[in-house]
Parts: structure tokens; C-alpha cells; sequence
């Protein structure tokens, strides 16, 4: 795994230390409960392949979740793909020619906003200007893999 990206509330230094030992390139930003001591941005902007990524916690987009609220954001950062979280709620959606992708709460955390959080996570297989997007949920001890592919040829994203 090249490259780790953690939308915030990292709860222990514990638990980042253990983010650390997947991979070498770990990216966190604030979220909006961080264990004691952490010093996170606020957003952060990776090159992985050919694309620009930019990570966000996702509680600074207001109404949270919202797509024409998140598309400011991703054209805010000039990025390619936006990764949010907050909601707990996973998601990978096209929007306006870009891709918003929400991982989820990978230890089903309770949420606020969302009554049924279902344990999710997000692995991007990025080569080049290609992605594939695997979404890993739990649903009844299940682990249900659904994947969504796109490319930066696909005239589908309106990249510069």
C-alpha cells in the first residue's frame, strides 16, 4: 500500500502510530474530535498517479454531505478527487464531472446525522490517469464489496 488517507477523528496517537505501519505515506487532516495533542490540517492535497487529491473531514462543507457543497470545495482545492468523511456515510459519486468519495466509518462509529452507520471503508487502486474504487462494507458479518471505475479519458471528468 503506497499511500493511507484518514479523514480525521483519529482517536489515539495509538491508532496513527498503526496507520504509520501500513504505509509510509500517511495522510491525515482535522477532523472534529482528535485525541489530545494532534496537529492535523484542515485539508490536504496528494498526487497519486495523475490525479490531485484532496482530503477533507468534511465538517466544514455546510449542508454536510452536500454535493454543490463539496464541488466548491473540490474547486476550492483544485483538486481531481475529493475524499470527505463526517457524515459516516460511504459514498463514491460523480458529480459535475469529478468524483466525491466518502470512506465511510471504517469502526461504525455512531453518528449524529445518520441513525444506521454501517462499517465502511474505501482502497483506491490508482495507475496512472486510471482508478478503480472498491468499497468495503459490513452488513450482517458480511463483507459486501461493491467496485466503480473511471479514468481521466473518459471524458467524463472535465480535467483542465
Amino acid at each position: 500500500m503506497q499511500h493511507v488517507i484518514c479523514t480525521g477523528n483519529m482517536g489515539s496517537k495509538e491508532q496513527y502510530e498503526e496507520l504509520r505501519n501500513l504505509s509510509p505515506n500517511v495522510h491525515v487532516v482535522d477532523g472534529d474530535f482528535e485525541y489530545p495533542g494532534a496537529m492535523f490540517p484542515d485539508t490536504k492535497v496528494v498526487q497519486v498517479g495523475d490525479f490531485k487529491i484532496g482530503i477533507i473531514h468534511g465538517h466544514q462543507v455546510v449542508p454536510w454531505g452536500d454535493q454543490m457543497a463539496l464541488s466548491m470545495m473540490r474547486r476550492k482545492l483544485d483538486v481531481d478527487i475529493l475524499i470527505s468523511g463526517h457524515t459516516h456515510k460511504n459514498g463514491v459519486v460523480e458529480h459535475e464531472g469529478h468524483y466525491h468519495i466518502n470512506p465511510g466509518s471504517i469502526t461504525g462509529a455512531y453518528s449524529a446525522i445518520n441513525d444506521k452507520v454501517t462499517a465502511s471503508f474505501v482502497l483506491l487502486a490508482v495507475q496512472g490517469s486510471n482508478v478503480v474504487c472498491y468499497v468495503y462494507e459490513l452488513i450482517d458479518d458480511n463483507v459486501d464489496v461493491s467496485k466503480t471505475e473511471f479514468s481521466k479519458n473518459d471524458n467524463l471528468l472535465g480535467f483542465r
